[in-house]
């Protein structure tokens, strides 16, 4: 995902769903852009915060509070954008497709990461023995009742939203969203994929 946005040369870049700021960090490590990371979860820039302080990089990032589906951004205002693990938590996949894609200048780079079904029966059956078994156990485990009821939410979450929204669907999506060369790339033997494409002029 980062690589996409790398190769166009940023001189600014949207992160939206930052989280702790893990890809904020790495897109000021590897470009000379200004990141804004944008997250809802006021617990989540705190930590981000935290994290660009400790390594050295807060001199280029900077934080919002605020939501993937309603950007408090003027059009056309940045080079590119990333977003993590965004598309299961909104209500309307499509229209917030749209909303990103409308912060971005023409011609810059827009890349996602998300998580994935494996099409592979085999794959597929382990995936789902992983998400539905061993990832509330060990959640459980090493975090406690927090960590196993993320375990235990994962795994649903996921083959649900793919139900609803395959991934032939998200691609479509993109190009009406008004993104260009629409690459799909999948990962860990389907159990992640990446996207990026490019604003159209």
């Amino acid at each position: 995902m980062i690589d996409a946005v790398v190769e166009s040369r940023p001189g600014v870049v949207l992160d939206v769903a930052c989280g702790p700021a893990s890809v904020t960090r790495q897109l000021i490590s590897r470009t000379s852009a200004h990141v804004i990371g944008l997250d809802v979860s006021p617990d989540m820039l705190r930590r981000g915060r935290a994290n660009v302080i400790a390594d050295g990089t807060g001199q280029r990032a900077f934080f919002v509070l605020a939501r993937g589906e309603r950007l408090p951004f003027p059009d056309a205002s940045f080079d590119a954008l990333t977003f993590t693990y965004l598309l299961r938590y909104v209500s309307d996949p499509e229209a917030t497709l749209s909303e990103l894609a409308r912060v971005v200048r023409p011609g810059g780079a827009i890349a996602s990461l998300e998580f994935a079904v494996p099409p592979a029966r085999w794959w597929h059956a382990w995936w789902w023995l992983y998400t539905r078994i061993v990832l509330p156990i060990a959640g459980g485990l090493t975090g406690g009742r927090a960590w196993w009821r993320v375990g235990r939410f994962l795994g649903p979450s996921i083959s649900e939203h793919y139900r609803r929204y395959p991934l032939e669907w998200t691609k479509e999506a993109w190009s009406r969203a008004g993104v260009n060369a629409v690459v799909v790339r999948r990962m860990s033997l389907g159990g992640g994929v990446v996207i990026s494409g490019v604003r159209a002029p």
